[in-house]
């Protein structure tokens, strides 16, 4: 019970890692508050959380939604111990395509806006909107999702390289000015993790991902739940402003 009776926030928290770690941080003893853009799935979730959980859809995009989200929190629970920065999209596509000497395609302006808006503009969003309660209360933890294509880049990936680079540098940022409140901030970058969205994958780029994972298999959301979950604990007391790889040294074998 290395999280009880923590009120932990959990943004894109009812699928994939968001749903793993929702469901790891009950079984901790948390009390678990998640937000979503889909209600479908948030309330598919909602049943497995136990009755101090909550569930709201929010686009962490929207600043006036994370505010409400986060006020509302307040006044249910009265306070925010921990706050999961999990929510985030891809849209993928080489920034130009040169084919028979000539542009064939490039990455379009809607793709890179929409991506930076989710993952870079959202973990501002919510992070700024919890900072003020975790400082009245005297402290509290920020977990930031990067990747590890924030770290090395990848082919056809330069929005989504350039937001989880950006998270870590937000990471690095906010733990030299908020350690002083006890608050701590980091962050950490799975590699490749078979969420929902990746076992849809064709099987032929499911083994070039296992192939390029020097320790075997591809990652289950679980594993990044593990390590959310230790850096939310008083275990992780003294592990401030780093990112930590989850992503069985597939950097190694690339």
């Amino acid at each position: 019970m290395r999280l009880k009776d923590k009120v932990c926030l959990i943004t894109g928290g009812a699928a994939g890692i968001g749903k793993a770690t929702a469901l790891k941080f009950m079984q901790e003893g948390a009390k678990v508050v998640i937000c979503d853009v889909s209600q479908e799935a948030g309330d598919a979730l909602m049943p497995l959380l136990g009755p101090d959980a909550s569930f709201s859809v929010v686009n962490v995009v929207d600043r006036d939604a994370v505010q409400h989200w986060i006020d509302e929190t307040l006044q249910k629970y009265g306070r925010i111990d921990v706050l999961v920065n999990n929510a985030g999209i891809t849209r993928d596509s080489l920034l130009v395509k040169y084919k028979d000497g000539q542009v064939a395609s490039q990455m379009s302006q809607d793709a890179w806006d929409l991506v930076i808006d989710v993952n870079l503009k959202g973990v501002f969003n919510c992070t700024q909107a919890v900072v003020p309660a975790m400082i009245t209360q005297g402290g509290g933890v920020i977990i930031n999702a990067s990747s590890v294509v924030g770290l090395y880049g990848n082919f056809g990936q330069t929005n989504y390289a350039a937001t989880k680079a950006g998270v870590i540098g937000m990471t690095k940022v906010w733990a030299r000015e908020l350690g002083r409140y006890k608050i701590r901030v980091n962050a950490v970058a799975p590699g490749f993790i078979l969420t929902e969205m990746v076992k849809k994958m064709p099987e032929k780029v499911l083994a070039n991902m296992q192939e390029h994972t020097p320790i075997g298999r591809l990652g289950e959301p679980e594993d990044v739940a593990n390590t959310f979950l230790w850096l939310a604990s008083d275990e992780a007391s003294f592990v401030h402003g780093t990112t930590i790889s989850v992503d069985g040294g597939i950097v190694l074998g690339t």
